[in-house]
C-alpha cells in the first residue's frame, strides 16, 4: 500500500523513532497544532509562570485535576501498537516520545525515552522527591470539593480548558519532606530537557541507520534537533505526519496521512499483525 515506506522498513533495522502528539489523537488526547503548524489551543503553562506564581500553580493543578480522569482513561491506539510490534520485529532501536501519556509503554514498547517526562509522576522542585500522580490527585479532589463533577474540554499534556472557577480558592499541597513546590514531572515550556535524556537520544541517533518521525510537526526544538542531527550524519529521515513539519527540507520521504493506519499496514506488509 505504501511501497516506498515499506522499502524503507525492509532496508533498515536500527531506526530511531520520534513521536509527537499526533500519535495520541486517536486515543482521545488532542494535539497542539493544525496542519499548517499553527496553535490550536492557548500555549501550555510556562515554567517561569508556574514557579513564580502561586496563583498559576493553583490554576494549573485545578485544570489538571479535571483532565486527569479522561487522560488516565485513554488507551493505546493502532499507532502505538504498531510501533511496539516494529520494535519486537527488530526494526526500532529506540523510541523517543515528546508525549507524556505513557501510551507507548502500555502498548508494549520497551526501549522508550520520555523526552518531556511523564504525567504519572509529581516531583518536588526543591528536594527532587517524587510521588505518584494518583496520590496527588486524591489530595486535590478531597480538598477541593468545587472541582467535583466539573467537566471541560481536554487539552494536550493532561491539561483542560477550564476557566469558570475561582482558582485562588484551590488548595494544593507542598512537599511532605521539605515543603517545596510540587510540579508535574514533565518538561514545561521554557524548561530544559534533562541533559542525560538528550545525550541518550543523540547517542541512539549516532548508532541508527535511519530516523522516523511520527505525528510531530517538530516545531519545538527539543525534538527537531534529533532530526537535524540525523540529516547531518547522513542517515535518511522519514516522516508520517499530516501537514507541515519544521524538518520538511531534511526529509527523504514524507507520508501525509493518519499515522495509525499507515503503520498498521506496514506491520502487516512485513508479515506481522499488530497485537
Amino acid at each position: 500500500m505504501y511501497p516506498s515506506l515499506h522499502s524503507f522498513f525492509e532496508s533498515h533495522n536500527q531506526i530511531v523513532v520520534l513521536t509527537g502528539a499526533g500519535v495520541s489523537t486517536a486515543s482521545g488526547i488532542p494535539d497542539y497544532r493544525d496542519e499548517s503548524g499553527a496553535w490550536k489551543h492557548s500555549r501550555p503553562m510556562e515554567y517561569r509562570d508556574f514557579v513564580g506564581s502561586e496563583y498559576s500553580r493553583r490554576r494549573y493543578w485545578a485544570r489538571s485535576a479535571i483532565a486527569r480522569v479522561r487522560f488516565k482513561a485513554a488507551s493505546p491506539n493502532k499507532a502505538h501498537t504498531a510501533l511496539a510490534r516494529l520494535e519486537a520485529l527488530g526494526k526500532v532501536s529506540l523510541l523517543i516520545t515528546q508525549n507524556v501519556d505513557q501510551l507507548h509503554q502500555r502498548a508494549g514498547s520497551r526501549r522508550v525515552v520520555d523526552l518531556h517526562g511523564s504525567i504519572d509522576q509529581v516531583v518536588c522542585l526543591d528536594c527532587a522527591r517524587r510521588v505518584a500522580r494518583e496520590e496527588f490527585q486524591q489530595f486535590l479532589m478531597q480538598h477541593n470539593p468545587l472541582l467535583e463533577n466539573l467537566t471541560s474540554v481536554l487539552a494536550p499534556d493532561g491539561d483542560a480548558q477550564l476557566e469558570q472557577i475561582d482558582f485562588s480558592q484551590i488548595k494544593i499541597p507542598q512537599c511532605d519532606r521539605c515543603g517545596g513546590i510540587l510540579k508535574a514531572d514533565v518538561v514545561f515550556y521554557g524548561e530544559s530537557v534533562p541533559s542525560e535524556r538528550v545525550e541518550a537520544c543523540f547517542d541512539a541517533v549516532d548508532k541508527a541507520d535511519a530516523m522516523l518521525i511520527v505525528g510531530s510537526s517538530l516545531m519545538v526544538y527539543s525534538g527537531y534537533r534529533f532530526a537535524r542531527h540525523a540529516h547531518e550524519i547522513g542517515i535518511p529521515v522519514v516522516a508520517i505526519n499530516r501537514g507541515v513539519t519544521r524538518a520538511d527540507e531534511l526529509l527523504s520521504l514524507k507520508v501525509e496521512l493518519d499515522c495509525g493506519p499507515v503503520l498498521q499496514a506496514i506491520v502487516e506488509a512485513l508479515g506481522e499483525v499488530p497485537a
